[in-house]
């Protein structure tokens, strides 16, 4: 699987309940949606690598190093120079408020992506491509993420996270033409509540996941945070309840179900299993601080599902 997106540095307070100005302490770990994917299906045994971009500076390599620590594959991740590698900080106001803050400016290299940065026989051979809505979000990096889905075969798996950030958009309004282009070579679209409405201008979850089948994908996920999560494909449709936990970041818990959604979908298992054990997934990583570093094992996430209620 390869994951096209967002990489960086995450400085999570170690004190929950206050503002940044407050904090005294802070905790640092590898994150950005396409390396937390990545790490997350690493986690449950699939091969995984992330094109994304660094700086050249001491976090572009503790980026690279974190990647190869947790078994994801780096050689598609570059250097560019003159851009500094992202960092992003949140503030933590359990049970639901995680405020974050991107200090991306004036541009982050996994925005200053081209062509010429692909393998294009490596994008070819992925089992998976995931892409992430973020990454249409500015030039040249759009356009290296439409010349990766060309470089698809035509009905191959292409795995979309809506990845709504419209703090990254000059123009949000440019939003939903992108959205449907990259949506036309999806197989899978994934998305929580505001994401699917960026997509397909609709917020009920039904009507949503409908229309992105219309669109062309073969399976729609709908994340409606404590209504559970909706997957329909043209023939079925479930609703899976949430895991209830004690959350403390609750960033990185859509990272950790994407991973588990990409791990069972590719084991075969069946939308609602998987979709179960996504849910548990990500509220494992909802009670623990960081993201990549708390991406969960099968083992954890399978003694998570037998403490559901039936």
């Amino acid at each position: 699987m390869i994951t096209i997106g967002r990489a960086g540095v995450d400085l999570y307070p170690l004190q929950s309940g206050v503002g940044l100005a407050e904090v005294e302490t802070f905790a640092k770990s590898l994150g950005g949606t396409a390396a937390n994917v990545a790490v997350a299906g690493a986690r449950l045994g699939l091969r995984t690598a992330v094109l994304t971009g660094v700086g050249a500076d001491p976090f572009g390599g503790y980026v690279r190093a974190a990647l190869r620590g947790f078994g994801v594959d780096d050689s598609f991740v570059r250097t560019v120079e003159g851009a500094q590698t992202p960092v992003v900080f949140c503030e933590l106001f359990p049970p639901d408020h995680f405020p974050i803050h991107f200090y991306r400016r004036p541009i982050a290299p996994d925005q200053c992506l081209t062509p010429r940065d692909l393998d294009c026989a490596a994008v070819r051979a992925a089992r998976v491509l995931w892409i992430t809505g973020s990454a249409l979000a500015v030039e040249p990096t759009r356009s290296t993420l439409f010349a990766a889905l060309e470089a698809r075969e035509e009905g191959t798996e292409v795995w979309f996270d809506l990845d709504w950030r419209p703090v990254f958009w000059a123009d949000p309004a440019e939003a939903p033409a992108l959205y449907a282009r990259a949506l036309s070579y999806a197989t899978l679209a994934v998305g929580n509540l505001a994401e699917v409405e960026v997509a397909t201008g609709s917020r009920d979850p039904v009507e949503a996941a409908g229309e992105l089948l219309r669109r062309g994908v073969r399976t729609a996920v709908v994340k409606q945070g404590p209504d559970g999560v909706l997957g329909r494909t043209a023939s079925r449709s479930h609703t899976v309840p949430p895991v209830p936990v004690e959350a403390v970041n609750g960033l990185g818990a859509g990272d950790a179900f994407g991973g588990a959604l990409c791990a069972g979908l590719l084991a075969g298992e069946p939308l609602q299993d998987v979709l179960r054990a996504a849910n548990a997934a990500g509220a494992l990583v909802a009670s623990r601080l960081a993201c990549a570093d708390a991406m969960p094992t099968r083992a954890e996430i399978d003694a998570a599902l037998r403490k559901e209620p039936v």
